[in-house]
């Protein structure tokens, strides 16, 4: 019995192309042919159509998952939202320095409002 060579899953535009081409054919069957399929150590079939999904929503430059650059080591995303810690002080963390390409050492000024409080950069000293 010859092995079947598996190829490699389109992505992109091939893979829009090609799923127009496959209009009369199911998911199953369409995501076969794009290549999201693995074959079982008992030579079964098994097609990956979450993948295929995957790379359809890709393609269509749909984004599901925020950025990780908008996210901090742990995977969580910023709610912009920080609370007073017990010893008095607010933390700014990762993810929101990150995202304003924050250096050590910046400075700010503080302007209290009303009911916020605004942090200004300061200009860095040459």
């Amino acid at each position: 019995m010859a092995k079947k060579k598996k190829i490699e899953p389109l992505t992109g535009e091939a893979l829009l192309q090609k799923v127009k081409t496959l209009a009369t054919l199911s998911k199953t069957q369409k995501a076969k042919a794009c290549g999201y399929y693995a074959v079982t150590k008992g030579g079964v079939e098994r097609v990956n159509l979450v993948q295929f999904l995957q790379a359809l929503i890709e393609a269509e430059g749909i984004a599901l998952d925020k950025p990780v650059a908008e996210r901090g080591r742990d995977r969580r995303s910023a709610r912009y939202r920080i609370s007073v810690q017990a010893n008095g002080n607010l933390l700014l963390g990762v993810a929101y320095t990150k995202q304003m390409a924050l250096q050590p050492g910046d400075e700010f000024e503080l302007v209290l409002g009303r009911k916020h409080i605004q942090l200004k950069q300061l200009d860095p000293v040459e």
